[in-house]
């Protein structure tokens, strides 16, 4: 987008929800050059208000319907919990309007492959909000790994968890969604899948909550190429939450809350580096970034956020929570 004079105009933002991971991305979104917050919709208008007050939005909404309707909005950010992801994005999507859907996308593979065919069909901009995806370290790591630094990759390790706070219903509540796999376990899944590609088999094991939900599980992938993964995720537990990657020529270690990683070190030829790219913000700034470079391009799928690697890794963890013995959704 430009203006007659040659300058950018902002890509205007709406923002879908209001809750922390909202705030977490409009205090990200600040920092954004050529970017703005133009409006946040809320089942409740007052909450939309509060929301626009805090952070400068120039208009609040009190229905996600007159987000999506709202003529100077580009973009809307879907930060509604999981089980609310197909309605909210499609109710965008008949709005007319691009997309950034928070993780994981959908509740089960069917819907994130309706929701995809369905931006396609429009011809909508359309993405995962896999902000680990565009941090400038996990993109070096996965250049190098690429790139033969660590010669023939033989192990991945990935873990993420958290202690959920019970009164966090999210987190707990099968009807909102809750699984520890979609909300951290994607992120270790995410990273074996950017890493390694498509597994040729998984096997996994968890626990489950009274309720039936996931609360801590691991996976063992293994792929064509001979290596081997081993994933965990967890939302009772204080893990380490770090990630490596193993070759015959090298090592990459990832420290604590890799998803968001500010630095790395790698292992090769007798040596260790510690390599350290600059992140803006808490990490969103990145995607927004790519999501904004998208939009001026005219592009409506983001090579960074693919939505075809998004939609396998649903079948992943579909297949993880079934071997869990999780209900469908």
């Amino acid at each position: 987008m430009t203006t007659d004079s040659g300058t950018r105009t902002p890509i205007r933002w709406g923002i879908l929800a209001t809750g922390r991971i909202a705030e977490s991305f409009v205090r990200d979104l600040a920092l954004v050059e050529g970017n703005e917050l133009a409006a946040v919709g809320s089942r409740r208008l007052d909450a939309a208000r509060t929301f626009a007050d805090t952070f400068g939005a120039a208009r609040a909404h009190g229905s996600y319907e007159d987000l999506a309707a709202d003529p100077d909005v580009d973009v809307i950010y879907v930060a509604t919990p999981h089980s609310r992801h197909f309605e909210d994005v499609m109710t965008c999507f008949e709005g007319g309007k691009a997309v950034l859907c928070e993780k994981a996308l959908t509740m089960n593979p069917a819907d994130a492959e309706t929701l995809v065919a369905e931006a396609r069909t429009r011809g909508l901009f359309f993405a995962e909000a896999m902000a680990m995806r565009a941090n400038p370290n996990i993109r070096r790591v996965a250049e190098l790994a690429a790139g033969g630094a660590l010669g023939t990759i033989g192990e991945l390790r990935a873990a993420r968890g958290f202690v959920g706070p019970a009164t966090t219903a999210r987190l707990w509540d099968p009807a909102l969604g809750a699984s520890a796999l979609l909300d951290v376990g994607i992120y270790s899944l995410t990273f074996a899948h950017l890493i390694l590609g498509e597994p040729a088999g998984i096997v996994a094991a968890g626990t489950l909550s009274a309720e039936g939900i996931d609360v801590s599980g691991g996976a063992t992938l293994a792929y064509d190429s001979g290596a081997v993964a081993s994933i965990s995720w967890t939302q009772v537990a204080h893990t380490d939450n770090r990630a490596s990657i193993a070759g015959d020529a090298g090592l990459i270690e990832v420290p604590s809350r890799f998803p968001t990683a500010t630095s790395f070190t790698h292992w090769h030829d007798d040596r260790v580096d510690t390599i350290s790219e600059p992140v803006t913000g808490h990490g969103y700034a990145h995607e927004i970034e790519e999501v904004a470079a998208c939009l001026r391009a005219g592009a409506t799928e983001s090579a960074l956020l693919p939505l075809d690697e998004t939609v396998s890794i649903m079948r992943q963890m579909a297949t993880i929570l079934a071997q869990l013995g999780v209900a469908d959704r």
